[in-house]
């Protein structure tokens, strides 16, 4: 699926500010994501990306600013808001339960109920239901190298466990998708395939959020890239406009951008 920014965002952040006494961790910070996109977040350690991204998921409440989904304001007091609203994290930790199966994961704190008064008044589990839909969301993503939707968590691999996480916010996640450092600590092959499943992921039309410090990984598969430095937005480029080392002087401050010459 191709981006479409001839269309209404999808996410907007507009003058974002975030005080922690006198230290500012969001400083009127800007951010666009469009229809069938992947947007890179990059910056250096203390640039205020977790904190950006933590306001758009619902973890955090902005001081200032206004966040806007599909054009309409949003305020999220809580990550359980975003969610109903269709926004979706897979966090760095991956979040995902050990010792839980794959399908007990997928629909953790969601746990489809079996109908009528089985499910209504005995509060009884249709374990059958989750695990078909389940198994058909793994098989949609290319995940069937694991054989057993039933198996343990805690036995697959870590990117097995990743591609977990990334199902479970496919499965759920109507809008955005935020994926915080999804390959960290993972090895090559492992990582490759969690990248083909993020690409899999965009072009079944689910716009994503990356937050990652891999360029190579960045400039592969992000349609744009959102430069993060001192709390705010220094600049969104493309991989076409810039190379990995013009990105790193922009994010360390060693080379300003035109606003003219940036992607829209």
């Amino acid at each position: 699926m191709t981006a479409h920014y001839d269309q209404q965002p999808v996410l907007q952040a507009r003058g974002l500010v975030k005080r922690y006494g006198s230290v500012t961790a969001i400083d009127h910070a800007d951010l666009t994501l469009y229809p069938g996109e992947i947007l890179a977040v990059i910056g250096d350690n203390g640039a205020g990306k977790s904190s950006l991204i933590k306001a758009l998921s619902g973890a955090l409440v902005p001081d200032e600013g206004e966040i806007l989904l599909d054009g309409q304001p949003v305020h999220f007091n809580s990550p359980m808001q975003a969610r109903e609203l269709g926004i979706e994290t897979v966090y760095q930790n991956l979040a995902v339960s050990p010792a839980l199966n794959i399908a007990d994961n997928l629909f953790l704190g969601r746990e489809l109920r079996k109908p009528g008064i089985l499910g209504s008044v005995f509060r009884m589990l249709d374990k059958k239901a989750m695990e078909e839909r389940a198994q058909a969301k793994m098989k949609e993503l290319g995940l069937m190298t694991i054989q057993n939707i039933s198996q343990a968590v805690e036995s697959l691999s870590g990117g097995q466990r990743q591609g977990v996480a990334v199902a479970r916010s496919a499965l759920f996640g109507s809008k955005v998708v935020i994926m915080d450092e999804p390959t960290a600590a993972l090895g090559v092959k492992e990582s490759r395939r969690v990248l083909n499943l993020i690409k899999e992921v965009r072009d079944r039309g689910l716009p994503i959020i990356l937050i990652s410090h891999n360029m190579p990984h960045v400039f592969e598969v992000a349609d744009r890239i959102h430069i993060h430095r001192l709390g705010k937005c220094a600049a969104t480029i493309t991989p076409e406009s810039h190379t990995m080392s013009e990105a790193v002087a922009i994010m360390t401050g060693a080379m300003e951008v035109d606003d003219s010459s940036a992607a829209a």
